[in-house]
C-alpha cells in the first residue's frame, strides 16, 4: 500500500473539478463502492489515496476559500453527488489569466460566467515554488478549452517543479512533438490530450464506428451534435476557441474508421450552449452507411449525461497512471494512458488496442509500451 497520498493540485476549479474532489470524498467514505470506476486500484493506489494539496483558479467566488467549499461556489453547476466534503486545507489561489477568460463570457449574467479577482496573477515562480512546497505529485489542468498560453504557462511550471502533468483539455502539449520531447527530455511524465468521458459522446461515437468497420458496414457520414448549459458550453459558444477542440474531437472518430471520411461526410463537435441543462450534455449522433449488396442504413442515437462526473471518471485513473510513472521514473508521454484515456493522444489506438496497452502498463512496468516510438 502506499506510504502516503497522491498530492495533486487542480489548475480551475469549475464543474470537472468538483466531481472529482467529491468522488474522492464519496469513494474515501465507502470503501466497499465500486460502482462508477474503472479500476479500484491501480499501482496499489485507490480512489482515496489522493489529497488536494493546491489549487488555482481566478473567480472572485473562489479564490481564498478552501477546495471543498470553492467547488460549489458559481458558476459551478453540476451535481452535488458528494454534499459532506471534507476541508482540504488547500486554499485557491489566484491563477493567471492570459488567454484564459473569453471576451464574450462578460456578456453573461454573473452565475453563468466568470468573476475575474481583484488580485495580483501567479507568476511562474510562485506556482513553481508552491508546486514544490505542497509536494505535488501530479497537476490536472482544467482551463477552459482554447487556453493555449495559460496551458503553455502551467505545462513549463510542471515540467521546471519535476510534477506530472495530466492535461484534461484540448490544447495540444502531449500530443505536440516539441513539448513531448521537453517532458522526455526533463524525465517528467505526461498524459494528454483531452480526456474521454467514462461513457461519453466521442468513446460512444468511436465504438459504434469501430463495430461498423469490424461487421462490414461501409460508413458513409456522420455527425455528432452536442448541447449543454455549463461555463464549458459557454465558453465554445465562441467558435475561434474551438479549433483545437473540432481536431480532437473529429480525429478521435476518423482514427477508428475503417477508411477515413471526406471532411464534408463528417461533422464533430460542440454545437450549442442552452444554459437551463446545466452540466447535462445531451448528444445527437447520426451514422449513414451501406449493408451487404449496398443497402442503405441509418443509425440515430440521443445520450444525455451529467458531464462532469462523467469526465471525473475518468481523471481519477489518468492521476493514478500518473503517479505510477512517477514511481517508475518514466518521463514524456504515457502512451498507454493517453491512448486510453484521451481524445487526442500522440499516438491513436483503437479502444481494445489501447486497454490491452493499458492493463499492460498497470499490471507490467509498462517500459516498454511507453517507450515504443
Amino acid at each position: 500500500m502506499p506510504t502516503r497520498p497522491i498530492n495533486i493540485a487542480i489548475i480551475g476549479v469549475g464543474n470537472c473539478a468538483s466531481s472529482l474532489v467529491q468522488g474522492i470524498s464519496h469513494y474515501r467514505a465507502d470503501s466497499n463502492d465500486h460502482h462508477g470506476l474503472m479500476h479500484w486500484e491501480i499501482g496499489g493506489y485507490r480512489p482515496c489515496d489522493m489529497k488536494v494539496v493546491a489549487a488555482w483558479d481566478i473567480d472572485r467566488r473562489k479564490v481564498g476559500r478552501d477546495v471543498a467549499e470553492a467547488i460549489f461556489a458559481r458558476p459551478n453547476c453540476t451535481q452535488s453527488f458528494c454534499t459532506e466534503v471534507r476541508p482540504t486545507g488547500a486554499i485557491v489561489e489566484m491563477g493567471r489569466v492570459l488567454d484564459g477568460v473569453a471576451e464574450h463570457m462578460g456578456d453573461h449574467p454573473a452565475d453563468r460566467t466568470f468573476l475575474p479577482a481583484d488580485a495580483p496573477e501567479a507568476t511562474r515562480e510562485a506556482v513553481v515554488a508552491k508546486l514544490r512546497a505542497a509536494k505535488v505529485d501530479v497537476l490536472l489542468n482544467y482551463l477552459p478549452v482554447g487556453s493555449q498560453q495559460a496551458t503553455e504557462f502551467y505545462a513549463d511550471c510542471a515540467l521546471e517543479a519535476g510534477v506530472a502533468f495530466v492535461n484534461n483539455i484540448p490544447v495540444f502539449i502531449a500530443s505536440d512533438p516539441a513539448w513531448a520531447e521537453r517532458f522526455r527530455a526533463a524525465g517528467v511524465p505526461i498524459i494528454g490530450d483531452d480526456i474521454k468521458a467514462q461513457l461519453g459522446a466521442t468513446i460512444v461515437h468511436r465504438v459504434l464506428t469501430d463495430l461498423f468497420a469490424k461487421r462490414g458496414v461501409k460508413l458513409d457520414r456522420t455527425y455528432q451534435l452536442n448541447t449543454g448549459g455549463n461555463t464549458d458550453f459557454l465558453n465554445m459558444s465562441n467558435r475561434n476557441r474551438l479549433k483545437s477542440k473540432k481536431i480532437s474531437k473529429t480525429e478521435a472518430v476518423q482514427s477508428v474508421a475503417e477508411t477515413r471520411l471526406d471532411d464534408e461526410n463528417i461533422h464533430v463537435g460542440p454545437s450549442d450552449y442552452v444554459a437551463w441543462q446545466n452540466d447535462n450534455k445531451v448528444c445527437f449522433l447520426r451514422m449513414e452507411g451501406q449493408l451487404f449488396g449496398g443497402v442503405p442504413m441509418n443509425l440515430e442515437l440521443r445520450l444525455s449525461v451529467e458531464d462532469s462526473p462523467n469526465s471525473a471518471g475518468v481523471a481519477i485513473d489518468m492521476i493514478r497512471c500518473a503517479k505510477l510513472a512517477l514511481d517508475r521514473e518514466l518521463g514524456g508521454p504515457i502512451h498507454p494512458a493517453a491512448a486510453y484515456f484521451c481524445k487526442h493522444p500522440p499516438r491513436q489506438m483503437t479502444d481494445d488496442q489501447a486497454h490491452e496497452a493499458l492493463d499492460h502498463f498497470i499490471h507490467g512496468d509498462g517500459r516498454i509500451a511507453v517507450a515504443a516510438e
